[in-house]
């Protein structure tokens, strides 16, 4: 038999998710938003944390308590910007997840009248970005995430 009569199939099918090829740029920066997202949630509870700890707060277990909370917290978009990385088909639940999560957040800040404007509209900016990037059918794709009825996306 010729290589005409009997193609390899292996040929004409599509990366699957966690292989390697090339990650969308799409899927490398929604990870990347994802990642600082659990980054500043470090930063902020080892703040809130060691000035618990170290400082006079009003109320040390609730310092204390809030900063272990951000910590925690910041696991889930820590896992999925890894997940995104590694195209695991998992982590967009995680990440979608986060980026709502973010945004009530970010109204929050928007309605503070202080410094906390500022970071409000930075956070609702890369929230929304995220969600963008994340739900892009190249993304998707890339993820290995089966549309309605089992068909890609």
């Amino acid at each position: 038999m010729s290589s005409e009569q009997n193609p390899r199939p292996e040929a004409a099918a599509p990366v699957a998710a966690g292989e390697p090829g090339p990650r969308p740029a799409r899927l490398t920066a929604a990870a990347a938003l994802a990642g600082l997202e659990g980054l500043a949630l470090v930063v902020g509870g080892l703040w809130m944390l060691v000035g618990g700890l170290t400082g006079h707060p009003d109320d040390r277990t609730q310092a204390v308590t809030g900063g272990v909370t951000l910590v925690v917290l910041a696991l889930l978009p820590l896992l999925a910007a890894r997940g995104l990385l590694a195209r695991r088909g998992w982590s967009r639940g995680p990440a979608v997840i986060t980026q709502i999560m973010a945004l009530p957040v970010a109204y929050n800040l928007l309605q503070a009248d202080s410094v906390a404007i500022p970071a409000g509209i930075v956070l609702a900016v890369v929230a929304v970005a995220a969600l963008v990037l994340i739900v892009n059918p190249e993304t998707t794709r890339a993820l290995g995430i089966r549309g309605p009825g089992g068909t890609r996306e």
